[in-house]
């Protein structure tokens, strides 16, 4: 009966150690390819640095549609500006002025 309750003794061992071994291995595999391991952080930090460079580009965009919408506020009027929106939007042109249009 000694190698019997050896066997089992063995057994039961090493079916802890297996099964420790496999947690082991879970844990690894989920802290690099998990929802919140390694390979998501890096794929989400790459999103957020492409989402700081379109919100600047916008942020540039509504500056300049802001210094537009200053300059032709009433306030301010300048008319520069006001003959250049109604020459592009209205397609204006004086009479002594030559146009030059252009193919594409």
């Amino acid at each position: 009966m000694g190698w019997l309750q050896d066997i089992k003794y063995r057994l039961r061992k090493s079916g802890l150690l297996m099964l420790f071994v496999a947690l082991f291995f879970y844990f690894v595999f989920n802290a690099f390819c998990g929802d919140r391991g390694v390979q998501k952080y890096l794929y989400l930090k790459k999103e957020v640095e492409y989402a700081k460079t379109v919100a600047e580009q916008y942020r540039v965009k509504k500056e300049n549609l802001n210094n537009e919408v200053r300059l032709l506020s009433p306030g301010s009027l300048d008319l520069d500006m006001l003959d250049e929106r109604a020459r592009s939007v209205l397609n204006l042109a004086g009479s002594s002025e030559l146009m030059i249009l252009d193919e594409n």
